[in-house]
């Protein structure tokens, strides 16, 4: 009787996930047809469907009329790059909370957005753009997370407190070169660039730059989904993980390269986009639970479908583009607040 019991508690669990995964898909392309058809020149859904059709049963052929130039040139590129990094993003956050079993970090705490930051406000400085910019917010990403390894490494082991403190150290110093990097820039010309930059945009998104960002992403996401049944024992208690054949230091590492990766990418394409890997690995918890194994795609369907539209009001709430950055902040800090507030409750409690 316990046995059947438990059966149909199983299928029901599952029937619900079918279902929620259903919708979150769903919602995730309404939200990309409505941020390709919405904008100062609108196109309707059965356009878009007709031009996307025609594009790629041809695919060789050059748009020629207003509204193909505009869906296959301008808005498809810069929603598929919006969608990519936010499903980066909200992985990333949900990956690190189960590896730190903390509900308040985000990809920020390893100081690798700030070093790609760094690297991208140094490339404008000198007046570099395109690749050169991409590449160097990418390399100095890297460096803030080999810098965090080397830092929290101590005899010879590497424990959760000690890579949360490193990265904190060196997302400070590479904000502080940031700020060092606008003291000297030209007011009227790399200062304004290098400010609007950081503060977030898909504005400049382009299908070479969607094709630049694919590798880095996608590797991301497709090592963390691979890394997904580890993450759940990543989340139990060190000595018990290990017990279990688990190697924490090793398998914390994978999963850090693999964030470094998608967060330097993103940072490098459309800069610092705050607040995505904290508030979208809540409301996926919301919909499928704790289960790392379908946490993770819950969090990159609606972490695609929450920055889509995000961009789509910034670009389309005011006759000047409002930087994402501004917000995602707006969402993400009263969020953030009734999370912290709720941690505490809990701490106190026990």
């Amino acid at each position: 009787m316990a046995m059947a019991a438990a059966e149909s508690g199983r299928k029901s669990l599952i029937g619900v996930r079918i279902g929620a995964f259903g919708l979150m898909a769903l919602a995730l392309v309404a939200a990309m047809l409505f941020s390709i058809g919405a904008g100062r020149f609108s196109v309707d859904v059965p356009r878009i469907g007709e031009i996307l059709l025609a594009a790629v049963m041809n695919p060789d052929a050059a748009p020629s009329q207003m509204d193909e130039r505009i869906v296959l040139l301008v808005r498809l590129p810069r929603v598929l790059l919006a969608a990519l990094s936010g499903a980066a993003l909200a992985v990333g956050g949900a990956a690190l909370q189960g590896v730190f079993r903390n509900p308040l970090v985000s990809p920020q705490v390893l100081g690798i957005s700030q070093g790609a930051a760094f690297g991208g406000a140094l490339a404008i400085l000198f007046g570099y753009s395109g690749f050169i910019l991409l590449g160097m917010a990418f390399l100095l990403g890297l460096s803030a997370l080999v810098m965090v390894g080397l830092l929290a490494r101590i005899n010879g082991r590497t424990e959760v407190i000690t890579v949360i403190l490193a990265g904190m150290i060196v997302g400070a110093l590479f904000a502080a070169l940031v700020s060092v990097v606008q003291f000297v820039a030209d007011p009227n010309t790399s200062l304004p660039a290098i400010v609007y930059w950081l503060m977030g945009s898909f504005s400049t998104a382009t299908w070479p730059r969607l094709w630049l960002a694919v590798p880095g992403m996608g590797l991301g996401l497709f090592a963390v989904w691979m890394l997904r049944y580890r993450l759940n024992l990543l989340a139990l208690e060190e000595q018990e993980a290990r017990s279990l054949g688990v190697n924490p230091d090793r398998e914390r590492w994978y999963i850090f390269v693999a964030i470094s990766l998608m967060t330097g990418t993103s940072v490098a394409v459309a800069g610092i986009i705050g607040w995505i890997g904290l508030v979208v690995p809540h409301a996926a918890r919301i919909l499928v639970g704790e289960d790392h194994r379908v946490l993770i795609p819950a969090s990159a369907l609606l972490g695609a479908a929450y920055l889509t539209l995000i961009d789509t009001m910034a670009r389309t709430l005011t006759a000047a583009e409002i930087p994402l950055g501004v917000l995602t902040a707006l969402v993400g800090a009263p969020v953030f607040g009734t999370l912290l507030r709720r941690h505490f409750k809990e701490t106190s409690r026990t």
